[in-house]
């Protein structure tokens, strides 16, 4: 009875201090409390480490740090402004890295943007929010093992995480625009449907998806599990605002919490053995800066890596996790031999997309700032189109089908819009690559930026299905909806150019759409392929786990993001069933 009413009168007293906590970030490591004691030690403050970090610290009994490379996104307008996107976010809240040179793409290297921000990369990125198909996600489960990792299992963790609000900056109608049915609306990341529209263009394209007579259909909802057809884009933001990762999960009522601390400006160099008992303990972690000392802070319970895609194996590799003949090769010493840290990236590629219509942008962000509605809380277009290849196309018949199922598009048709009066166009991109890439590391020195090669056009499938995906656009586009309306497509069109040309046009022009996967993509237990098991820790060693999209071992039929806060709300209930 004493033992209870001492616990009761605990909680209480810590619920008293936690109402009087300010909220605080701490802007350097050096700021944080000395000798404190950490249960959990979650390292980046993106999708994995929001949601991780604040679930964990939903216990009050349960301390956690959070460790983030950039800055806090706090008072940030130039982040909180969807319109921004890409071109008006500040290159200080960017890692800046720069891909090696392409083959696929005839040598180029391109920009690889990811978010150096509380945040991380949904502080920066298009907001676009779609799931993917069902049988993607039963295809993790098939490959892990796991039948948590299914769509219907993993659906309570997806309702969990959204508040769908409408028309983001909005109040107009939004009936027969989405499905109730496909949503949550209590959770903490904010999704909504444009704040404009529906346009004549928007009008012209639904005309052409709900025409009995064409192969394109209209679906109600994206996020069903179902996404093929022509539907309207979803975004994470409401209320005219960004709904970041951080802005969502790391509230300030969840910053005042007692049992959470959050330290910015810092880096995490690597993961180091914890004590003399065993080198395969690693729970320390060291951060540090280019000239300054290097530091370390151990967890009581468990380091979370939530870097990302290419910040986690890029850690894991510089702590001498991964394959050992390559670790030697850079002089960095062999800790544990793990051969998949850095392997298996994917990412969706993308033909040339149209510049935006201009926005006079005085105007809309006075306008924004006043009522936080107009152009500037969209960052793109109001609809997309979900395909497949038809079985008998050159691709699928030379290579096979590489998607999840039947309900899994290969292509998706994005930014499709009018461009001035007489224009239009979209990008098409390819939803199922079958080339892979990699993430290394170029020397011993931890602040050397990595090699990111995303394998693009390396697997002959991917130009093939690529000019399939173009020519149906031309399709979609040739509908007699658009009669009288569009003269110009400013999409590429193989049927018009050469065998060759159109190839070497793809290559100059092809880009990303920064939603790389798999770079420690999770397995069955005791598999001698992939990263981590199907409880996302990783493999061989004790008190370290993987919560990001490294883990995904196949990229969705969907933007990434969607799969990644899923994914990081069963991965926070794994932690704390110490499962």
């Amino acid at each position: 009875m004493k033992s209870t009413f001492a616990t009761l009168l605990s909680f209480v007293l810590l619920t008293v201090h936690v109402a009087n906590v300010s909220a605080t970030v701490y802007q350097t490591f050096d700021a944080l409390p000395q000798n404190k004691q950490f249960d959990y030690i979650v390292v980046g403050g993106g999708i994995g480490g929001s949601v991780v970090a604040s679930r964990l610290s939903e216990n009050l009994f349960t301390s956690v740090l959070l460790i983030e490379a950039g800055p806090d996104d706090e008072n940030e307008e130039d982040l909180a402004i969807p319109g921004n996107y890409p071109n008006s976010i500040p290159r200080r809240f960017h890692w800046n890295f720069t891909t090696t040179p392409q083959e696929g793409l005839g040598g180029r290297s391109i920009d690889y943007d990811r978010g150096y921000v509380l945040g991380g990369s949904t502080s920066v990125n298009g907001m676009v929010y779609t799931r993917g198909a069902a049988e993607d996600y039963d295809r993790w489960a098939k490959v892990t093992g796991d039948l948590g990792w299914t769509w219907a299992l993993l659906w309570p963790y997806t309702i969990k995480h959204e508040k769908f609000t409408g028309a983001t900056g909005g109040e107009r109608s939004i009936a027969g625009q989405y499905n109730p049915l496909s949503h949550g609306y209590f959770g903490k990341s904010k999704v909504g449907l444009p704040w404009s529209g529906p346009t004549e263009f928007d009008n012209r394209a639904m005309a052409a998806a709900k025409d009995p007579k064409s192969e394109f259909k209209f679906n109600l909802d994206l996020n069903s599990g179902n996404p093929l057809g022509l539907t309207w884009t979803q975004s994470m933001s409401g209320d005219g605002e960004r709904s970041s990762a951080s802005k969502a999960y790391l509230t300030p009522d969840v910053r005042r919490r007692p049992n959470l601390h959050v330290v910015v400006n810092t880096q995490v160099t690597r993961v180091l053995a914890t004590g003399q008992a065993s080198k395969k303990d690693i729970r320390t972690v060291e951060v540090g800066t280019p000239n300054g000392p290097r530091k370390t802070v151990t967890a009581m319970q468990e380091v979370i890596l939530s870097a990302g895609t290419i910040g986690t194996p890029q850690i894991l590799l510089n702590s001498g996790i991964g394959d050992s003949a390559e670790l030697n090769a850079v002089g960095v010493p062999v800790v544990h031999q793990l051969k998949d840290v850095g392997k298996n990236l994917s990412d969706h590629i993308s033909t040339d997309r149209p510049d935006p219509a201009p926005v006079d942008r005085d105007a809309a962000l006075a306008q924004w700032r006043a009522s936080r509605t107009g152009p500037l809380t969209e960052a793109v277009g109001h609809t997309v189109m979900w395909s497949r290849l038809d079985k008998n196309s050159d691709a699928i018949k030379a290579h096979g089908d590489p998607s999840s199922g039947a309900n899994a598009p290969h292509i998706e048709l994005f930014l499709l819009s009018n461009i001035g009066n007489q224009m239009y166009g979209g990008a098409a991109v390819l939803m199922t690559p079958q080339s892979r890439g990699t993430v290394k590391i170029a020397s011993s020195n931890p602040f050397d930026k990595p090699l990111i090669d995303l394998g693009f056009l390396t697997h002959p499938f991917d130009i093939l299905a690529l000019k399939d995906g173009i020519r149906t656009m031309k399709r979609f586009f040739a509908h007699s909806a658009w009669a009288n309306y569009t003269a110009t497509n400013v999409s590429p069109d193989p049927d018009a150019m050469g065998e060759g040309e159109w190839e070497g046009f793809t290559r100059s022009v092809g880009g990303t759409t920064l939603h790389a996967v798999g770079t420690c993509s999770m397995s069955k237990k005791g598999a001698s392929n992939g990263v981590v098991d199907p409880n996302l820790k990783v493999k061989g060693l004790k008190g370290l786990r993987i919560v990001d999209g490294s883990v995904i071992p196949f990229v969705p039929t969907g933007h990434s993001m969607a799969a990644i806060y899923i994914l990081s709300e069963r991965a926070s209930d794994l932690i704390k069933w110490r499962l």
